[in-house]
């Protein structure tokens, strides 16, 4: 059976483990550019041991960020630190992944730690926010949202489109489509967001065509060596918005128009969620065990996974094929070697590249002078 530290391959390509550093938006961007920052918290990551590693989401489009600071694909420009993000992220021997989307009515916004306040277009350092229909999302986004035209539907299909070329020309391995959180693509899917009365609103069916389309523009320039994988919202945790069992179908016609791997999260297409999860521990592992088995489709989640034990379990039992970590890789850079410590693998120290796991390895003092918790120590 495989294990947390088992390699996994999907499609042309293979990951020593099955550990992924989730996209985590960090508000260090300026002109949708990376920078030294990302160089270090990802390369940071790719030599801690992780197997798959994200920088933050991308935007398509300038107006498709969270901020002004956050990070792009749309420009040309933003080429050449997605490519040494990407070499640094291959030499210490992790695949460089990317995650493509658009913020929808969420973007316009200040960082969350300065209020998260929406801004108007008028404001310096705001934008008109876009989306399926005229709909707020609410709490601190109540400023008017601008539904998009048909044309305007078809040319974000080609911003995918082009944001993808970037993407293989920038040296990354692995797409992910984000479909979730109350962003643009949950939006048309979700009917608490999408009250269109055209073609891409209306039925379950109608209110996929949106992805389906963006999927289907993705994977005419995507090298189909590369997984093409998405980030569903799965759920809205609402009444009147998107159930568990939309999701089943909804992905099952996404893995027909090529998606390779499902990566599912949950709620945030409103701020009136309710019987929120978000304090249980692995609580999308049902979930996503249960699309797995009935699609027929590999199947990474996060949420609540950052205990070893945990995550090594759900991948053992077949649950889930990878575990995404998000806050667990900000907090421990060397998360992977610090579960295979606790989990008591034979030769923890491999999983970092060689000259790392040289020196570790040949380490000849006491232990607890390495500089790493003793494993099942209370600091561990």
């Amino acid at each position: 059976m495989p294990n947390l530290f088992s390699p996994y391959t999907l499609k042309g390509v293979t990951l020593r483990n099955r550990i992924a550093m989730s996209p985590m938006t960090m508000y260090r961007s300026q002109d949708g550019l990376m920078n030294d920052f990302h160089m270090m918290l990802l390369g940071s990551r790719a030599a801690g041991g992780f197997g798959l590693v994200f920088p933050e989401q991308l935007a398509i489009t300038a107006d498709g960020r969270t901020s002004v600071t956050c990070a792009g694909i749309y420009d040309d420009a933003q080429l050449d630190g997605l490519s040494r993000a990407t070499a640094m992220i291959k030499s210490m021997g992790a695949v460089p992944a990317i995650q493509l989307g658009h913020t929808g009515r969420k973007g316009s916004s200040l960082k969350p730690w300065e209020g998260g306040a929406q801004l108007s277009p008028d404001h310096p350092d705001g934008w008109q926010v876009t989306g399926p229909s005229a709909i707020p999302y609410g709490g601190k986004h109540t400023l008017p949202v601008h539904p998009l035209s048909r044309a305007e539907i078809k040319q974000l299909h080609k911003d995918y489109a082009s944001a993808a070329k970037r993407a293989h020309q920038a040296g990354f391995e692995w797409l992910e489509l984000h479909f979730a959180h109350g962003y643009l693509g949950a939006s048309f899917f979700s009917p608490l967001a999408n009250q269109r009365t055209d073609e891409y609103g209306g039925s379950a069916e109608n209110r996929l065509r949106f992805h389906l389309e963006t999927l289907d523009a993705v994977r005419e320039v995507w090298p189909e060596r590369f997984p093409l994988t998405i980030r569903l919202g799965s759920d809205d945790l609402h009444k009147d918005g998107i159930q568990f069992d939309d999701a089943i179908v909804a992905v099952a016609a996404m893995k027909a128009h090529g998606v390779d791997l499902a990566d599912l999260s949950l709620g945030f297409n409103t701020d009136d969620m309710c019987e929120r999860p978000f304090n249980q521990l692995a609580f999308m592992v049902e979930r996503g065990s249960r699309l797995r088995r009935e699609v027929n489709i590999p199947v990474g989640v996060s949420w609540n996974l950052g205990v070893p034990a945990l995550a090594n379990r759900v991948i053992e039992e077949g649950a889930i094929d990878l575990v995404f970590l998000g806050r667990p890789a900000l907090s421990n850079p060397h998360w992977p070697v610090w579960a295979a410590r606790e989990l008591q693998h034979v030769a923890p120290f491999s999983l970092l590249p060689q000259d790392w796991s040289f020196w570790l390895d040949s380490h000849r003092a006491h232990d607890a002078a390495l500089g790493w918790p003793e494993v099942g120590s209370p600091t561990s």
